[in-house]
């Protein structure tokens, strides 16, 4: 990508407008923060801003009611302004739908994901055992006699 020539704080808005990524967990907390301080329709509307949201470890567990609706929601604000979302995900897109407690909301969310969507399916070993501190080496140095 190219910057812009802008000095960094600037160029980090314009960055913020053109692309936003977050854990969904995250995004899932703090649209439930919304609906308990009343500030739902501000904070779907920042994400719904970005050109294009990222949202990483989609579907790693059962959603609730409320969070599917705010999925939904979000997803429909998206697509209806044309503005694609990015999800990264352990489990392939038809182990998705059991994990949502309503399976109209589901069937409609995903049809809007899975079907206007191009999916890249990586598949290996993962890279996170190389980042991990290895284990002091267990054997012997000296032969027990």
């Amino acid at each position: 990508m190219l910057w812009p020539r802008i000095r960094w704080p600037a160029r980090r808005t314009w960055f913020a407008t053109v692309a936003r990524f977050t854990k969904t967990s995250r995004l899932l907390a703090d649209l439930a923060g919304g609906h308990a301080d009343h500030s739902w329709d501000k904070r779907l509307r920042e994400y719904t801003r970005p050109g294009v949201l990222i949202l990483d470890d989609f579907a790693m567990c059962a959603f609730t009611d409320t969070q599917a609706d705010d999925l939904y929601e979000l997803t429909s604000e998206r697509a209806a302004a044309g503005r694609p979302m990015i999800l990264t995900s352990n489990r392939k897109p038809a182990d998705w739908y059991p994990l949502f407690p309503n399976p109209v909301i589901a069937e409609s969310l995903l049809d809007r994901l899975i079907n206007t969507s191009h999916a890249l399916l990586i598949d290996g070993p993962s890279y996170r055992p190389r980042k991990r501190p290895r284990p002091a080496d267990s054997t012997p140095t000296d032969p027990i006699l």
